[in-house]
Formats: structure tokens, C-alpha cells, sequence
């Protein structure tokens, strides 16, 4: 039998990567303001400037890693990832709408330390628009599931889910409010066990303890 014992009080080092949608950024460093989410979070990296000034609102640095479509810039972008994860101390990485896919090669170096949040239950409406394919297809729930990434996209251990219940009234545009309630909520939890160490892997599964 492995264990390990880890001290509580110690708060775990977070880096967070985004894009352009700030809603899981904006929940998650509030929540840590608010200490209602016990994360140290020394930086954000974004494919993207946009974000930027939402992070220092929080008082938290920023910086521009451009992953670009290019096969060498995306390769710079995940070597400077793994730079800051050992420069800084990190002890996971939390994929806070980052809407770009990680090589295998990092996912084989952070198993069961990079989080994501996933816009619906895995695997349903992958890809562009999921909230305009929902609608399409006239669904009654939405919702959003927190995993590990793995090499295989997409389907990395569930964490957590969440869902909410919509009707033929709802638009395209309100499924995606909805959905972005649902992200927030999955995602905070997930960041949550996960840093209280409340979640065991087991294979292609988790274990919970709450």
C-alpha cells in the first residue's frame, strides 16, 4: 500500500491558464480571496493578453504565453509551462478555460496534476458552439465536468460534475449563462479536493473523500 500525509496547513502553489473567457478565473480567485478556497496562485498564464487586467484586479502577476498554431511556438509555449511550474514550486495546474490542447508529452510529465473544465458531460458536444449544438438538439440538462487531462482528450478522470435543467424557452445565449454557472461551480470544487488531497486516481477513475 502507498500513502502519503500531507500538512493542511501548507497551502498547495496553483498556476492557472486561461484564454479569452474570464468567468472560472474571475470565481476562482475570489473564492481564494475570500479563503473559502485555501490555493497560493503566484501567476496566470494566458494565451492571450485579454485577461491581464482581471488578474491584477486580483492582485495576482500575468503572463502572455502565446501557444500559436505552429508547431514550434506551441512547443515553446509548453517548455516556458514547465519553466514556471519548477521556478515557482507549483503543485498543480488548473486549466481555467484554456482552450488550447496539451501534447502528451506534458501530460506525461504532470499526471494527475492539470485540471480541466469541460463545457458539458463528457463526451457530448465537442468542439465550436456546444451551447448552439445543445440547443439544436433541444436538450433538457446542461452541464460542466472537472477532470485530469490526459493524452487522450477529453476523457482523463472525472472529478466533478454539475448540471442544470433548461426548456425549449431557453436561447442559445442563456444555455451558455447557465453553462458558465455550471463551469464555475464544477471547477471550484474540483480545485478544492483536489487541493485538500480528497481525491484519490484509480486508473481511469477517481475516488472522492468528503
Amino acid at each position: 500500500m502507498d500513502w502519503e500525509l500531507h500538512d493542511t496547513a501548507v497551502q498547495p502553489r496553483v498556476l492557472i491558464m486561461v484564454s479569452k473567457a474570464g468567468h472560472c478565473l474571475n470565481d476562482l480567485l475570489y473564492r481564494r480571496a475570500a479563503e473559502s478556497l485555501r490555493i497560493d496562485v503566484p501567476l496566470v498564464v494566458g494565451n492571450h493578453p485579454d485577461l491581464a487586467p482581471l488578474a491584477t484586479a486580483h492582485g495576482v502577476a500575468f503572463e502572455h504565453v502565446p501557444a500559436g498554431s505552429d508547431p514550434l511556438t506551441a512547443q515553446r509555449s509548453e517548455a516556458r509551462l514547465l519553466d514556471l511550474v519548477g521556478e515557482l514550486g507549483i503543485d498543480f495546474v488548473v486549466l481555467a478555460r484554456y482552450m488550447r490542447i496539451l501534447s502528451p508529452e506534458l501530460c506525461a510529465k504532470m499526471p494527475g496534476r492539470i485540471i480541466n473544465i469541460h463545457h458539458s458531460f463528457l463526451p457530448s458536444f465537442k468542439g465550436a458552439r456546444p451551447y448552439h449544438q445543445a440547443h439544436a438538439h433541444g436538450v433538457k440538462l446542461i452541464g460542466a465536468t472537472a477532470h485530469y487531462v490526459t493524452a487522450d482528450l477529453d476523457e482523463g478522470p472525472i472529478i466533478e460534475q454539475e448540471v442544470a435543467r433548461v426548456d425549449h424557452s431557453d436561447s442559445p445565449e442563456d444555455l451558455a449563462a447557465i453553462g458558465r454557472d455550471a463551469e464555475r461551480v464544477a471547477l471550484a470544487r474540483a480545485v478544492r479536493w483536489h487541493a485538500e488531497h480528497r481525491v484519490l486516481l484509480h486508473g481511469r477513475r477517481t475516488v472522492i473523500f468528503r
